[in-house]
């Protein structure tokens, strides 16, 4: 089994109302080591996290080791005040602000700086991501930062102006990265930046029994970007798996099954889908290698 390159160990998959709750006055141990011990059950020792601004998955990092699990997390993830993201990090209004965060990011012995480049898919509205993103001269200074303090980063971003702008300022990774257009494509090709598109939380949706979104709308989001996937594949862009466990409808563990049945449904070809993952994985491991400083 291949490790979960995209995931939250705070959410459950179903309501993360209630999984946020639950670690509200401290970071809930049991919960941690009852999802560790799934994961190492099920023969899956590498997660690398999104982060949460409750301190959980700065825990989880003291905690992981005894269950044999490599885990990697930037502990709370970055955004711009009044844009999404505050559900996993803290925000900044300026740069310098964004330096603060680095700084405490550095003390608390983050893997890697994880940033919100923009908001999530609108499922009620093809083509549409909601909120603000951030511009490329904002990436551009904030990974220049990040590099200059010896940190990778992981970039939440959707949006093909987006995904480019994200590319071009050299982020070390796309996370999600719906919406992709054939530019975004050629400039992931042609980076060494690594493409976790988990595939799984975009298309469990799409497949909802609930029909909690609008199921015409999540379909057609899927299939877009399934056929994304397929042409970075072909292009021979870096790719990894990452379900983004702990989503709606991605449980822990199960979620990366689905994420690799998604690819071998792209790729048809098992044994160039398991290479090409276990090379991402591989990427994934050095890039956001646990910061020494």
């Amino acid at each position: 089994m291949l490790g979960e390159c995209h995931g939250h160990i705070i959410l459950d998959g179903t309501d993360f109302k209630k999984a946020i709750a639950a670690h509200r006055e401290e970071p809930n141990e049991t919960i941690i080591r009852n999802r560790f011990q799934r994961y190492k059950d099920n023969g899956i020792f590498f997660f690398r996290d999104g982060g949460d601004n409750l301190g959980v998955s700065e825990r989880a990092a003291r905690i992981a080791p005894e269950y044999g699990i490599d885990y990697r997390t930037p502990v709370f993830a970055t955004h711009r005040k009044g844009c999404y993201g505050s559900i996993v990090g803290r925000s900044f209004e300026t740069i310098s602000d964004f330096a603060l965060l680095v700084e405490e990011l550095k003390k608390k012995k983050a893997d890697f700086v994880k940033i919100m480049v923009s908001g999530i898919m609108d499922f009620s509205r093809f083509g549409t991501i909601t909120e603000g993103a951030l511009t490329l001269a904002q990436i551009s200074e904030i990974v220049h930062i990040s590099h200059s303090e010896g940190f990778s980063v992981m970039a939440h971003v959707n949006g093909a102006v987006n995904i480019r702008n994200a590319l071009a300022a050299g982020v070390d990774s796309i996370e999600h990265g719906c919406y992709m257009d054939d530019i975004a494509i050629d400039m992931l090709v042609h980076s060494e930046t690594v493409w976790v598109p988990t595939a799984a939380a975009i298309c469990n949706v799409a497949n909802d029994p609930k029909q909690r979104f609008d199921q015409e709308n999540a379909a057609k989001i899927a299939e877009t970007h399934f056929v994304n996937i397929g042409k970075a594949i072909s292009r021979g862009a870096k790719m990894a798996a990452g379900s983004d466990a702990g989503a709606y409808l991605v449980p822990h563990c199960d979620g990366l099954r689905d994420e690799i049945v998604y690819f071998k449904e792209i790729i048809n070809d098992d044994l160039f889908c398991l290479q090409l993952l276990e090379k991402g994985e591989t990427i994934i491991k050095e890039k956001f290698r646990r910061y020494h400083g």
